[in-house]
């Protein structure tokens, strides 16, 4: 029974670290850019578009589907350096234990 009463606690203590992390990171804001920095996207740690930086240059008419497709790659330079800064702080909190395909923390 020690063992189970100890297993316990170490769940309590796995949640509260999680609840610390999910905290940390909702705080986290990482950015994105393309266009060799004509482009900025900034998001927070919830995926959410905080900023959208352009370069005065790129607001012409006909350049408009060239500054979509910057906005959309600086999004997702932005996304993939949250993905890893999350995936970085969960390996640090699982001890490095890989969590099965699928299962995603903390979102």
């Amino acid at each position: 029974m020690k063992d189970m009463g100890k297993l316990f606690k170490q769940a309590q203590e796995m949640q509260s670290r999680m609840g610390e992390m999910q905290a940390k990171l909702e705080k986290l804001e990482m950015r994105g850019i393309s266009g060799g920095g004509m482009v900025a996207v900034t998001l927070n740690g919830k995926n959410m578009m905080q900023k959208v930086e352009i370069d005065p240059g790129l607001l012409r008419p006909e350049e408009s589907e060239i500054l979509e497709d910057l906005i959309m790659a600086a999004y997702n330079d932005a996304k993939s350096r949250l993905d890893a800064k999350v995936q970085e702080e969960m390996s640090k909190l699982t001890g490095g234990i890989s969590l099965p395909p699928g299962f995603k923390l903390p979102f």
